[in-house]
């Protein structure tokens, strides 16, 4: 099944956007940082959240196809939202993974009449000197130009080692696909966490959050979800082992601890 890429204006910008599912409610997914657009995975996202397509309408939404130097993750966030309400969405249930799971903490923070709900996967609150290393380490490669190399640490650090071993022909094949554009892109976005602290601005949400992290996270590294708790006292939290920072594509039962805590 092929699902169909739509668009969304607005007067500065336009933003990709595709959606599955036929049910009264509404979910938003706010995708990680990657090297090339999530669009093109729009069957395997629909696949991996099959469970949800009874109840909700999702809608999975890129960033915005204009970007420029200097772009940071709150005007990223602010930018999704503002596309949000133009679609007319409301009462939104969101999740957000890795970067994904930031700009919906920010949304929570800054356009609470949108949000009913908040589920974050390997989120962080602050740019940690962990985070730093593993982020301007792609950034480098990125400007480089070394696309291959760029996919093979990227897949290395959020991938348990198994199973980046299994997919490592495949990100191969995939950086050998990536274009300067994409590189461009890529920089861009990983750059606007740079200075990357929403400590305070995220005590504001009052609705219910879900954190959920991976003490072998080697990308945010084992205390980012500890300290994003301690900002969010009231939020569910749930910790995974052994998955890495994607445990939101690797652990099994993560769609339905998310489904069971929107319920």
């Amino acid at each position: 099944m092929s699902y169909e890429i739509k668009t969304v204006k607005l007067p500065e910008y336009s933003m990709n956007y595709f959606c599955f599912g036929q049910g009264k409610k509404t979910m938003v997914i706010l995708p990680g940082l990657s090297v090339q657009s999530v669009m093109a995975s729009a069957q395997a996202i629909a696949q991996a959240y099959d469970i949800f397509k009874g109840e909700y309408t999702v809608y999975v939404f890129d960033r915005r196809n204009e970007l420029s130097e200097g772009y940071s993750i709150y005007q990223m966030a602010d930018d999704t939202a503002l596309a949000i309400k133009q679609l007319g969405l409301e009462n939104i249930n969101l999740f957000g993974a890795s970067q994904g799971g930031i700009m919906s903490l920010l949304i929570g923070a800054r356009h609470p009449e949108l949000v009913s709900m908040i589920a974050v996967g390997s989120a962080a609150c602050r740019v940690n000197k962990f985070m730093e290393k593993t982020v301007g380490s792609w950034i480098n490669l990125a400007e480089k130009g070394d696309a291959v190399a760029l996919y093979l640490d990227f897949g290395e650090k959020i991938y348990p080692k198994a199973a980046f071993e299994s997919f490592k022909d495949m990100m191969v094949q995939a950086g050998q696909s990536v274009t300067a554009e994409e590189l461009s892109r890529f920089v861009i976005m990983a750059k606007s966490m740079n200075g990357l602290d929403i400590r305070e601005e995220i005590k504001n949400i009052d609705c219910p959050v879900l954190i959920l992290g991976a003490r072998d996270d080697a990308v945010l590294g084992s205390e980012a979800h500890k300290e994003l708790k301690e900002c969010l006292l009231e939020a569910e939290m749930f910790v995974y082992n052994g998955y890495g920072h994607a445990a939101f594509d690797m652990a099994p039962d993560y769609k339905k601890r998310i489904y069971r805590f929107f319920e």
